[in-house]
């Protein structure tokens, strides 16, 4: 369950207690803020009153105070043990680095209450994080044994399956969710991962999605196809998907960006840049826009506007490696 749904689980309407200064309040000079000083003095007075704690800690939680927040979650899980505490708690201690002690929690609260499956989807994600693939997905064959007509389960070892690279894998856990459940995320997510394989059923699967859209809006399904034609080298059918995509969604930057892509793989380079720069006017702060119209400056040698829009794109995302190796290659 994410973090903003588990918190939802808690009742905030919580008045809060004003109290006196005491000689017990907590001393640590954050929980002394105007922000947090009511339920610190509430807390004084009330120790053992769990609500407390756990309103405080969202309170933190929303301040970036995390390593207090975690404090507050696990007094407030040792006082009244509780499935969304346990999640709260889980949250912050990965927030904390301490992956260890989530493990152990998501456990207990796997034995403690079996019905609820989201402990064993999130020790899932915890020993993914951590790179522990076998265990991550012991947990989803845990929920599949427990139900295996469940589609939700099999798209989620998909997804689990695509991080870990075993793409063969993904592909049929997600084959089984669409089966089981056909609905536009499950279907869009099998259908680009057979694009990125570049497997031919793409495109009779995509022509599927597109019947199955009976109001003929979705452009996914067209663009999808059309990244197929655009890696197996067919690219004139690649720029009539992108242009039906661009056609039911006039701002989805990606099929434009694809598109440019296309005429720039081709060298027609006037023309890809004409396509990049009307993606600019229609998504202003897409830094590959302005890194394509770099790369269509710099085949066209005109270096000292190549490296001005590789500024562009970094200045957009810092953590653009690309645009600054370009800017460092021009500008020696």
């Amino acid at each position: 369950m994410p973090l903003l749904n588990c918190l939802k689980a808690i009742p905030l309407g919580l008045a809060l207690l004003v109290a006196c200064n005491s000689a017990d309040d907590d001393p640590r000079p954050v929980l002394q803020e105007a922000r947090f000083k009511g339920l610190t003095d509430s807390i004084a007075q009330f120790p053992d009153n769990d609500s407390l704690y756990l309103e405080r800690a969202l309170l933190l939680s929303q301040s970036n105070r995390h390593e207090l927040a975690t404090e507050d979650y696990q007094k407030a899980w040792e006082l009244a043990p509780a499935e969304p505490t346990a999640l709260l708690l889980v949250s912050n201690l990965m927030l904390v680095n301490k992956p260890a002690r989530a493990v152990e929690l998501l456990k207990e609260g796997s034995r403690r209450w079996p019905q609820n499956t989201e402990f064993n989807r999130r020790l899932s994600e915890v020993y993914a994080q951590t790179g522990n693939a076998v265990e991550a997905l012991q947990q989803f064959d845990l929920l599949l044994q427990r139900d295996s007509l469940n589609f939700e389960t099999w798209m989620e070892k998909g997804g689990l399956l695509v991080r870990l690279g075993d793409t063969a894998g993904a592909i049929a856990a997600l084959e089984k969710s669409y089966r089981l459940q056909q609905i536009n995320y499950n279907g869009f997510t099998l259908a680009n991962m057979y694009a990125s394989t570049k497997d031919p059923r793409t495109v009779g699967f995509c022509d599927h999605l597109i019947a199955k859209d009976s109001s003929n809006t979705q452009p996914e399904p067209y663009f999808i196809k059309g990244t197929y034609y655009s890696d197996t080298h067919q690219y004139a059918l690649a720029l009539e998907q992108f242009d039906e995509a661009i056609k039911r969604d006039w701002t989805f930057t990606d099929a434009y960006l694809e598109k440019g892509i296309v005429y720039y793989e081709q060298q027609l380079f006037d023309k890809a840049l004409e396509v990049f720069t009307f993606t600019t006017t229609v998504a202003k702060t897409s830094p590959d826009a302005w890194f394509w119209i770099g790369r269509c400056q710099e085949a066209k040698g005109n270096n000292a506007l190549a490296i001005e829009n590789y500024k562009k794109a970094l200045a957009l995302d810092k953590e653009f490696v690309e645009a600054a190796q370009r800017i460092k290659k021009l500008s020696n």
